[in-house]
Order: C-alpha cells, then structure tokens, then sequence
C-alpha cells in the first residue's frame, strides 16, 4: 500500500488530483431514497393501512427529521469546507474524518435515513416505512461497500485508519 499524507488541520487527506475514479454506486443515494420515499408514498395514498400512533407521531418525526437535517447538513459543510465533492458520480479528493465523521462514516447517509423515517412517520405511511429496509439494503451493498473499497483503494494507510476507529453508522 503506499505512502498517504497524514491529515491536516481540518482532519482531511488530500488524493492525487488527477485521479478521476469514483466508487461506481449502483445508485445515487439521494434518487435512492428519494424513490423509494415517493413510490411508498403513493402505495400508502392508496391503501387503508395505518401506523396507527394518531397524532403523537408528529413530535417524534419532528425531532427525528431535525435531527437527519442537522447531521446531513452538518456533513455536507464538512465536505464543502475541505473541498471535496458530495456527489457519488465525482472522484473524491479528500478524506473527510472531523466533524460528525469522528462518530460515524456516513453521518450523511445517517441523515438521509433519519429524514426518510420521519416523513413515513409524519405521513403515517406503513409501506413507505418498510420500504426503508430494502433501501437500506441497497445502500449497504450497492453505495457503502463499494465506497469504502475506493476510498481504501484511493487513501490507503489514512483510510484504513479512519475506518478502524470509527463505525460505519454509529
């Protein structure tokens, strides 16, 4: 494995600026969820079926959907501060490790499930919430290993690290 920069001040590492490979996602996690959200959505428009937890769900969405906003949000600067792109279909060319990164490798896709979560709660929406497992499914394989393989292959010694002391989710 080669050599790698040690982090800098705002705990990312910095890639070879010509390399253009991205992680080759099998889809891009914002259409993921956001299909997935809007096909259970109009499942749930069409039939009867409930969550059943009345007007009490309301304050639990809230809060987690807040929630998923803050950490993806907080994420997203991140990436933007230490000048990498967010998109998937872009190569990477820093290794993000501050912020809410010290807790989780995905605090964005974090973010994206919280939020996810909360609209099917809000929306009281049973079918929108079960298709949250297969979606999560996806993202494991098709988005999450395949990032991780790239970003092994891309940063070596400083992502094998990162990877070690920090959890994939939480």
């Amino acid at each position: 494995m080669p050599a790698q920069p040690a982090p800098d001040a705002s705990g990312s590492t910095t890639g070879d600026p010509g390399d253009t490979r991205t992680a080759g996602v099998v889809l891009h996690p914002p259409v993921l969820y956001g299909g997935a959200l809007i096909a259970g959505l109009l499942i749930d428009a069409l039939t009867p079926l409930h969550i059943g937890l009345g007007p009490w769900r309301f304050g639990p969405a809230i809060a987690l959907g807040l929630a998923g906003l803050a950490l993806g949000g907080a994420a997203a600067l991140r990436f933007r501060r230490v000048g990498t792109p967010i998109p998937t279909n872009r190569p990477t060319s820093a290794l993000v490790v501050g912020g809410a990164y010290r807790w989780s490798r995905n605090p964005i896709y974090l973010g994206l499930t919280a939020l996810y979560a909360a609209i099917a709660l809000a929306a009281d929406a049973p079918v929108t919430l079960a298709l949250l497992a297969p979606v999560l499914v996806v993202m494991h394989y098709g988005v999450i290993r395949r990032e991780e393989r790239y970003l092994e292959a891309r940063f070596g010694v400083a992502y094998h690290r990162f990877r070690g002391r920090t959890r994939r989710w939480l």
